[in-house]
């Protein structure tokens, strides 16, 4: 593991994979080549996360506010992403990994929602890596769905207004089976969060490099959790 503390792991990575067009882009290929670059990057990585013994590891795969962006990519990461869940629940038995996607998948097309509900039901009882993928996410909107969710309680006598702190909110999250991430990655040189998990990333630990989500492999995890080790987390105190 080159390095690693083992006894000191975040339990919690979050990744934001960027730079999959650009990194296509100076090789002088189409930019959806990167995404399939990416996506095998996405492969590896997930596997070694379970390989070394981390527990949840959540990505952001397309954003609420990816839709912008032009039909013909859209539906085409759409169908790289489709792919990918399907393969992934062919190919998954002997690495015992769980798989959640979290977001609202309504707005995905029907064969894709079957494949999501087929893999997550395949896996649940997995014992590995938890593995997050977030479709059609965002972190405002996840916000809004839990507050509508808790509306709902309170108006059904489920639960009293005066009842709710920070844990029963955190039960109608999308990530309510998940702890708060320690670690955020992000790739490609930006630095910022972009909408991704405002309310989990709280008193995370911020990791961004100049590498592109295409070229972020082991070493780099590896990377990444030696600084993230580094660090003196206070959680607010002293």
């Amino acid at each position: 593991m080159n390095q690693i503390d083992s006894t000191n792991l975040p339990k919690h990575i979050a990744i934001i994979m960027d730079g999959n067009r650009r990194w296509a882009k100076e090789k002088g290929m189409p930019g959806k080549l990167g995404h399939t670059e990416g996506a095998k990057t996405l492969e590896i990585v997930a596997k070694y996360c379970n390989k070394i013994g981390i527990k949840y590891l959540t990505v952001y795969a397309f954003s609420t506010e990816n839709w912008k962006r032009s039909k013909e990519e859209v539906d085409w990461l759409m169908d790289l992403l489709e792919k990918y869940i399907n393969d992934f629940d062919k190919n998954n038995k002997k690495d015992n990994i769980k798989i959640r996607v979290i977001g609202d998948i309504t707005r995905l097309r029907p064969s894709f929602q079957e494949g999501i509900k087929r893999i997550e039901e395949n896996t649940k009882n997995n014992t590995g890596l938890q593995f997050n993928i977030a479709l059609n996410y965002g972190g405002r909107d996840e916000i809004i769905h839990a507050t509508k969710l808790l509306t709902e309680k309170v108006q059904s006598g489920e639960i009293k207004l005066e009842d709710i702190d920070e844990k029963i909110f955190e039960t109608c999250l999308y990530t309510y089976d998940s702890p708060d991430v320690d670690l955020m990655i992000r790739t490609s040189g930006e630095i910022r969060v972009s909408n991704f998990l405002p309310w989990q990333l709280s008193y995370a630990e911020m990791y961004f490099t100049d590498d592109y989500w295409p070229d972020f492999k082991e070493n780099e995890l590896d990377l990444a959790i030696k600084e993230y080790q580094k660090r003196n987390r206070k959680f607010g105190g002293k």
